[in-house]
């Protein structure tokens, strides 16, 4: 029987890990079979308060993995195949390890990118293609971007990038765009953005020099053509990884887990999620950061207050 169980090893179920230990919880936290989540593939982070010359992802993970060693955290590495919080304590199914119960978790398993699943992408992540604006823009100023996708958040990122870029492109498998119209205005508006719609994503194209660009197809011709750029970002959206839940927790439309406000309580008693897993506008390090902490001292209270309760029925 454990007292918390955190599920996912970003920083948000990094610092819930730091801070329950640090309060003799002896937190279990259960790492998936990628740990450090999305930060590990980012190569430099610039923006994490503290590290004035900038620290690799993989290493600040590291760093708050050993920070909760430290305080008494242990580790467990295995997929949480489902979950049983219709009582406690709380039953969860570990693909790698099995059946553990806790009378609280933690849900920090954050959202995947979604990509276009085509050639060169994967190899090149890091190097030259980026899923995060805010991440990775810094990186290409005074350089030529793509960026792809067609809505609101694509729309966001090429505005942005338009601060460091000379030229940004938005790619798009239609002749028209999913974005809200203020935010096509908003891009539309902008003498650096330019337009290549009704192409189709074929291909990163990168050579020894580093990337190339993007091989597309012309819908409307049937030709291929390479974009040149200095850097793509895919802009199409992500997926938050609440598949295993089985639906036991409210989520909004699109698989995020909802918080009640100034929380990280989910509507399970004893439940909590922090991180990108419920975070679908910021979605950055140090944010996730910080409802790691929220999450670990929401649920040091519940612990805290059913602790209480059993003495005074005691």
């Amino acid at each position: 029987m454990h007292k918390t169980i955190i599920i996912g090893t970003g920083p948000a179920g990094l610092t819930a890990a730091i801070y329950l230990a640090r309060a003799n919880m002896e937190p279990l936290v259960i790492e998936g079979w990628q740990p450090g989540g999305q930060l590990t593939t980012t190569t430099e982070i610039e923006n994490f308060p503290g590290f004035p010359d900038g620290i690799l992802g993989s290493e600040l993970m590291s760093n708050m993995r050993k920070q909760a060693q430290r305080f008494g955290a242990t580790f467990r590495t295995g997929s949480v195949k489902s979950v049983d919080f219709s009582k406690r304590p709380y039953t969860l199914d570990v693909e790698g390890i099995g059946e553990l119960q806790a009378e609280s978790v933690i849900i920090s398993t954050g959202a995947s990118a979604k990509y276009l699943g085509i050639p060169g992408e994967q190899e090149n992540i890091g190097r030259g293609v980026s899923t995060c604006a805010t991440c990775d823009g810094f990186f290409f100023r005074g350089k030529k971007i793509l960026v792809v996708g067609g809505g609101d958040s694509a729309m966001e990122e090429s505005v942005f990038l338009t601060r460091f870029a000379s030229e940004v492109t938005v790619v798009n498998r239609r002749s028209e765009l999913r974005a809200s119209k203020i935010m096509q205005d908003r891009a539309r508006d902008n003498d650096k953005i330019s337009w290549s719609l009704d192409r189709t994503p074929l291909e990163v194209a990168a050579g020894d020099t580093g990337l190339q660009g993007l091989k597309v197809r012309n819908n409307e011709t049937g030709e291929e053509e390479l974009l040149e750029a200095d850097g793509v970002f895919i802009t199409i959206g992500h997926t938050p990884n609440t598949g295993f839940l089985g639906g036991q927790i409210d989520t909004d439309e699109q698989g995020y887990i909802i918080v009640k406000p100034g929380t990280a309580e989910t509507n399970i008693p004893g439940v909590f999620a922090c991180g990108d897993v419920q975070d679908r506008q910021y979605r950055q390090a140090i944010t996730a950061a910080g409802s790691g902490c929220m999450a670990a001292l929401d649920c040091e209270r519940f612990l805290e207050a059913q602790t209480h309760a059993a003495s005074v029925h005691a």
